[in-house]
Parts: structure tokens; sequence; C-alpha cells
């Protein structure tokens, strides 16, 4: 359900700006690289919004 969905992802997600740049690890200059040839589908390690680490903690809570 959509309050189910919500749950998880306040309990798993830290979605201040603060939460969002450490998760995300932003501070880095990396910017060149993804206005060069975007930004989405790419595995370079240091693309951390590609990251799925959150995938099977996700799932479990879920019960899937």
């Amino acid at each position: 359900s959509d309050e189910k969905l919500a749950e998880l992802v306040h309990e798993h997600f830290d979605l201040r700006p603060k939460g969002i740049i450490q998760m995300l690890d932003l501070l880095r200059p990396i910017y060149e690289k993804t206005a060069a040839y975007g930004h989405f589908g790419r595995e370079e390690p240091e693309f951390t919004w590609e990251r799925t680490d959150k995938a099977a903690i996700l799932r479990a809570a879920a019960g899937l």
C-alpha cells in the first residue's frame, strides 16, 4: 500500500538535505563526468544514485 511504502522510505532513507548529501556522497567533484555523458544508467561507482544497496533490506522489511 502507499502507506507501507511511505513508512519504508521514512524508516530507511534520510530525506533531509543533509541526509541526501551524505547518503549520495554529493560533496565530491564528479560533475564534469556527469555533464559530459549523462548521469543515469551508468555503472561508475562514483554515481551513488545508481546504487541498489538498500534493495534487499527494503524487500525484507516489506515482507517480499
